[in-house]
């Protein structure tokens, strides 16, 4: 299974939050509870674990249905990321995102590569159709 990206955000908020309170690190220079709000967390992990439960559903999908669960969730996090005016995924986020994705759905026992060559996409390229983060 997956390991959800927010699962390591939260552990980077919390390391950080411990390096400021022993001192190895300045208030000042602390980011990661600005960058990753709780509230933003659980949302993601709530659109996390839809897509989880989707593709759990699925017995024998067709292509049709697993392009519809991943346009689901890529729909779910543009939302989210909306709801943080655009910056709720930066660069490296939207990199854990996509490859959650991709590891979601070959822990899924789904051909990545197949999926996306029958598309005419590479693997990368699975999300972009609907991505706006």
């Amino acid at each position: 299974m997956a390991v959800r990206p927010t699962d390591s955000w939260r552990q980077s908020v919390v390391e950080e939050a411990r390096q400021v309170a022993s001192g190895e690190l300045d208030a000042e220079c602390a980011f990661a509870a600005e960058l990753f709000p709780e509230s933003m967390l659980a949302r993601t992990d709530e659109v996390l674990l839809l897509f989880e439960s989707e593709l759990a559903a699925l017995k024998s999908p067709s292509d049709e249905n697993i392009f519809k669960a991943i346009q689901h969730v890529v729909l779910e996090l543009n939302r989210v990321n909306d709801q943080y005016d655009g910056a709720a995924y930066e660069t490296d986020e939207r990199e854990q995102l996509c490859k959650y994705i991709e590891e979601s759905l070959a822990g899924a026992g789904i051909d990545v590569d197949a999926l996306a060559t029958r598309r005419g996409l590479g693997r990368h390229e699975i999300t972009d159709e609907w991505r706006a983060w």
